[in-house]
């Protein structure tokens, strides 16, 4: 059978499940629904994803299935087609691209772009440099070889079921393989400029969550590519408006240097954990969500809310658009809730929205179809996805946490990480609960997933 018919046939597979899925959800067959609370437990429209609070209780471990057993089966199914010139070593790393496989698998993705595929990808081009180092005794590749390079580590890693877009995805492009405009690559110049020692106690192990407030191998970094920037006299005798922003990408581009030579200084899976950690400080602080105009909303929930069933309906449509974007992390959802909450005190709601329609964290990562109480939290700390043969890809994601979005003071900042006056668990209650997968939820899983194929596919 080719492989277009496969793909068509499993699509269709996955199209009969989530009609068979929704059908069950209908007549509650499956996990029940959380009971409905509020203004518009009576008065909701079809196609509404009204958020809402589920009763007390401990939450339950939950574990969603991305990949189900209707895909395709996830294997090496394509000879990658390389170009025989790239001095990377892959098979020293073969773990390492393995799980960056697993991270981006194709249908998934851009969903799990922010938090998980691209800091994978970015963490595995950094250790392959930095190991190729060992030999080469340059933490760069010229601009032919970063072509040749990046092309085939692209058909690698396509070969194990990653998306074939990932330059795209991850906004990868063969400059980031080179030193750019930093001025050091050569490994012994880079350890006779800066404190090599310094550097690597700093970073040789970071804790994920003290070290996003503590900066401790985040100010080595920093500290370690100034010195390398400053080997130039190029940005002393410049003059101009360009000057300082020159300044500023000389020392990016040579903070990629330093955290290559530190992934030729510790182990794959080392390496690994240090830089994803790195990587997390960053995406924690940013939400990643786009948010639409809020005219609509402020038209019905502005000044002195006279009908607050027509407000919530507004409110529900409005973070709606949000549930469709991709999965984030609490931290992220945080961030999230407090610059929504800011946009809408600009746009003259004054009223606590979020508390008046039940809005909590989790509504602003992706939902699954037609349920209210599905929204997926990731873990703030870095995390991946798994595969299992029989199960097919999965991760941790939380689908009970309620934590009410908070409603921003009218002077407030988006708060930093490090100042969180809600208490948000670093991992959902899946990472600490038992193992193992209840049948009945089990059901609520591949719902979730098959209702995410469905939104990439529409």
């Amino acid at each position: 059978m080719s492989e277009g018919v496969s793909l068509r046939l499993s699509l269709s597979m996955v199209l009969s499940l989530v009609f068979l899925l929704l059908l069950c959800f209908h007549e509650s067959c499956c996990i029940p629904l959380y009971n409905l609370k509020g203004p518009l437990s009576t008065n909701r429209r079809a196609d509404d994803l009204m958020p809402q609070i589920s009763p007390a209780g401990s939450p339950q471990p939950f574990l969603p299935l991305l990949a189900p057993s209707p895909l395709a089966p996830f294997t090496n199914s394509t000879v990658p087609k390389l170009s025989g010139q790239c001095i990377l070593n892959f098979t020293a790393v073969e773990s390492l691209m393995s799980m960056t496989s697993i991270d981006c698998y194709a249908f998934f993705a851009p969903l799990l772009a922010n938090v998980m595929c691209c800091p994978q990808l970015e963490a595995t081009l950094l250790i392959l440099i930095g190991q190729s180092s060992k030999k080469t005794n340059v933490l760069a590749l010229n601009g032919t070889l970063a072509e040749l390079c990046l092309s085939d580590i692209e058909q690698l890693l396509v070969g194990q079921g990653a998306a074939d877009n990932l330059k795209q995805i991850c906004s990868i492009h063969p400059s980031n393989l080179t030193e750019g405009s930093c001025p050091v690559k050569d490994v012994n110049e880079f350890e006779s400029t800066v404190d090599s020692s310094k550097l690597l106690t700093a970073c040789g192990k970071v804790d994920p969550v003290k070290e996003c407030c503590d900066q401790t191998c985040q100010s080595a970094i920093l500290e370690a590519a100034a010195k390398l920037a400053l080997r130039t006299s190029d940005s002393l005798n410049m003059d101009g408006p360009n000057v300082l922003s020159d300044h500023s990408t000389r020392i990016n581009d040579c903070k990629n240097v330093v955290l290559r030579w530190l992934g030729s200084k510790l182990d794959h899976s080392r390496a690994k954990e240090v830089l994803r950690g790195l990587s997390n400080c960053n995406i924690n602080k940013v939400c990643p969500l786009a948010f639409p105009n809020t005219k609509h909303v402020a038209k019905s929930c502005g000044n002195e809310i006279s009908n607050q069933t027509a407000c919530c309906i507004d409110m529900e449509s409005y973070v709606s658009h949000l549930q469709k974007q991709s999965l984030i992390t609490n931290l992220q959802a945080l961030d999230c809730a407090t610059l929504l909450g800011m946009k809408l005190q600009k746009s003259s709601i004054t009223t606590d929205v979020f508390k008046l329609c039940h809005i909590s964290l989790k509504d602003f990562s992706l939902q699954a179809t037609g349920n209210q109480e599905a929204g997926c939290l990731l873990p703030s700390l870095p995390s991946d996805a798994t595969f299992d043969k029989s199960s097919g890809i999965s991760f941790i994601c939380d689908l009970n946490d309620n934590i009410p979005a908070p409603w921003p003071s009218s002077s407030q900042l988006p708060t930093p990480s490090c100042n969180k006056t809600i208490r948000i668990p670093a991992l959902p209650a899946a990472a600490s609960a038992q193992s193992g997968l209840y049948n009945e939820d089990l059901k609520f899983y591949q719902l979730f997933a098959l209702s995410a194929i469905l939104l990439m596919l529409i």
